[in-house]
C-alpha cells in the first residue's frame, strides 16, 4: 500500500486494514487503527507505522476509544519465512520475555545485532520495545479483567519491575495503572477486552479477527477430532464451546473458547495456574483458531480460480486451524496416517489415556495433558493397538522433538523442519506438509495425496494443476476443498480431512 491508499483506508474506516498498519496524529500525540470511530484527522497531521511498538517509540500513546494494542496480529507474519516474520511469531510467543534478546537471536540463527537492525528498519521497533507493547497489553488485559493487585499484574504481565511497569503505563496510555482499571469498556463496546465481573482464577478475552469467520466449520474441525481428556465440545451448533488443556512455559492452563463470535471477535476463558503464561496461552489458542488471518486477501487470491471462486463464496471466512501445542500436533499427524478421523481420534485416545499426564485438578471431561515427548520415545505403545511400524514411527519422532533434531516452534524455518521430517523414517510427504500447516501454521501447503482433499476437488471439478496459482493461500484451498459437499451416491467412510 501507499500512503495515500492507507490513508484512503482511514478515512473509510475500514477494518480490514486493523493490525496491518496503524497511523498516528502529531496534534494529538495518539496513534489508532484504520477503523477507530473517531473523527478523521487532515493527511498532512498523519503519520504510518507497521507496527504499535514503533507508534510507541516514536512518543505516540494508545487511542484510548479503538484501543489499537487488541487488534488481530498481521497476517504478514503468518505467510513470511524470513527472519522478520519468524521472529514476529516468536516474539507472540512470549520468547523475548523469557528468554531475552540473546534468546530470540539464537533461535533464529543470527546474531543479537543482525536481529535487531532487521526488525528496526522493517518495524521501526527492535525485539524490546516490540515486547514491551505486548507486556502493556498484557498488563492492560490484566487491570481491565481482574481484580489482581498492580503489583501482581505488573509481574504476571513480563515487567521486571513495578517502576517499569508503572512508567511502561503511563507512557503508552496516558493514565495510571489505577485510572487505566477505571476506565475498562463496558460488555457491549466493540473494541478492548471483556469488562465482565472477575472470577477468580479465569481471565476472560475478546480474541480479535478480520473480516468473516466461518465459525462452525472450524468448530466442527476439531470437534471431529477431540481428544478425549485433553479436549472436550460442549453445546449444540451455533452455540458451542470448545474447551482444552494446555501444557504452558511456566505452568499449565485450560482455554475455553466460544463458537458464537461477537463484533469481530471470540469469546475466551484462561484458567492458568500461571498467570505469566497469560500472554503465551492466548497466542496459542489464536494460533490453532487462525484469528490473525486476512480473509480478504485469501478470498481475493483464491477468487482467481473460478472453481474456488464460487467455493470461497459459500463459506466467507473459511479458516485453517492451527495447533496449541505443536509437538502434540505432530504426534496426531502420525496417528492419522491413512485412516479415517474417526480411528485417528480413537488412537489419540488411547495415546492420552495410557502415557497422558494426570491435571492437578480435572474439569469435568478434562482430566490430563497431552503426554510429553521425553516420555513417549522410550515407550512400547503396545497398548494403542496399532501395526509395530506406526508405533516406530511415533517413537522415532518423539526422539527427534526431544532431542532437537526437529524443531517445531513459533520461529522454526518452516522448509527446514520440513525437510528434517522426511529425513525420519516413517514420515512421508502426507504427514510432513499437514505438521507443516497446522503445527508450524503455514498458510500455503498443498497437500498432494490427500484423498479427501482429491474427492472434494473431483466434486467440484478442480484440478491439482491449478495449485501454484492458489500461492500464498493455499492450505486454505485445502480446507475450501475438505468442506465441499458430498454427492448422495458417495461412500460415507471418505475420510473429511486428517
Amino acid at each position: 500500500m501507499t500512503e495515500d491508499s492507507r490513508y484512503e483506508a482511514v478515512r473509510s474506516r475500514d477494518g480490514r486494514f486493523d493490525g496491518a498498519f496503524f497511523f498516528a496524529v502529531s496534534t494529538t500525540g495518539i496513534y489508532c487503527r484504520p477503523s477507530c470511530p473517531a473523527t478523521t484527522p487532515r493527511r498532512r497531521n498523519v503519520t504510518f507505522f507497521p507496527t504499535s511498538a514503533a507508534a510507541q517509540g516514536s512518543g505516540f500513546r494508545a487511542c484510548r476509544r479503538c484501543r489499537p494494542d487488541a487488534v488481530p496480529g498481521s497476517a504478514e507474519w503468518n505467510t513470511r519465512a524470513d527472519v522478520v516474520g519468524r521472529a514476529m511469531r516468536l516474539i507472540g510467543d512470549g520468547v523475548v520475555d523469557r528468554e531475552g534478546v540473546a534468546g530470540l537471536a539464537a533461535r533464529l540463527g543470527y546474531s543479537a545485532r543482525q536481529v535487531q537492525r532487521q526488525l528496526n528498519a522493517e518495524l521501526g521497533a527492535g525485539p524490546v520495545a516490540l515486547a514491551r507493547a505486548q507486556r502493556a497489553h498484557t498488563a492492560r488485559v490484566l487491570l481491565q479483567t481482574t481484580g489482581l493487585q498492580a503489583t501482581e499484574v505488573a509481574f504476571a504481565a513480563g515487567f521486571a519491575s513495578v517502576r517499569q511497569f508503572n512508567d511502561t503505563i503511563k507512557e503508552i496510555y496516558a493514565l495510571t495503572p489505577s485510572a487505566l482499571r477505571a476506565a475498562r469498556p463496558g460488555r457491549g463496546t466493540r473494541f478492548g477486552p471483556v469488562a465482565a465481573q472477575a472470577t477468580p482464577g479465569v481471565l476472560p478475552l475478546r480474541l480479535a479477527f478480520r473480516g468473516p469467520y466461518a465459525a462452525r466449520q472450524i468448530f466442527d474441525y476439531l470437534q471431529r477430532r477431540a481428544i478425549a481428556g485433553i479436549e472436550d465440545v460442549s453445546g449444540e451448533a451455533g452455540g458451542r464451546t470448545y474447551r482444552r488443556t494446555l501444557r504452558l512455559p511456566h505452568g499449565t492452563g485450560i482455554a475455553e473458547v466460544d463458537e458464537a463470535t461477537g463484533d469481530g471477535w471470540l469469546e475466551c476463558r484462561l484458567h492458568l495456574t500461571e498467570l505469566t503464561d497469560l500472554t503465551t496461552a492466548a497466542q496459542r489458542v489464536r494460533r490453532l483458531f487462525d484469528l490473525d488471518a486476512d480473509p480478504y486477501a485469501v478470498a481475493e487470491r483464491l477468487g482467481e480460480d473460478p472453481v474456488l471462486a464460487r467455493l470461497t463464496r459459500a463459506l466467507p471466512g473459511l479458516r485453517s486451524p492451527g495447533a496449541a501445542e505443536p509437538h502434540e500436533l505432530a504426534l496426531r499427524a502420525v496417528l492419522g496416517q491413512q485412516v479415517s478421523v474417526t480411528a485417528g481420534r480413537k488412537l489419540g485416545d488411547a495415546l492420552v489415556a495410557a502415557h497422558g499426564d494426570p491435571t492437578a485438578e480435572p474439569a469435568g471431561p478434562l482430566t490430563h495433558l497431552f503426554p510429553r515427548v521425553e516420555g513417549l520415545a522410550e515407550a512400547s505403545l503396545a497398548a494403542l493397538g496399532m501395526p509395530d511400524a506406526r508405533r516406530a514411527t511415533l517413537r522415532t519422532l518423539s526422539a527427534a522433538l526431544a532431542d532437537g533434531t526437529v524443531t517445531l516452534d513459533a520461529g522454526t524455518d518452516r522448509a527446514q523442519a520440513e525437510r528434517a521430517l522426511l529425513g525420519l523414517r516413517g514420515i512421508g510427504p502426507w504427514t510432513a506438509g499437514y505438521i507443516r500447516m497446522r503445527a508450524l501454521g503455514d498458510p500455503d501447503v498443498r497437500l498432494t495425496g490427500d484423498v479427501a482433499v482429491r474427492a472434494g476437488m473431483r466434486r467440484a471439478g478442480s484440478a491439482m494443476e491449478h495449485a501454484d496459482a492458489w500461492r500464498p493461500w493455499r492450505s486454505y484451498a485445502m480446507h475450501h476443498f475438505w468442506n465441499v459437499p458430498r454427492t448422495g451416491d458417495e461412500s460415507p467412510a471418505t475420510p473429511a480431512g486428517p
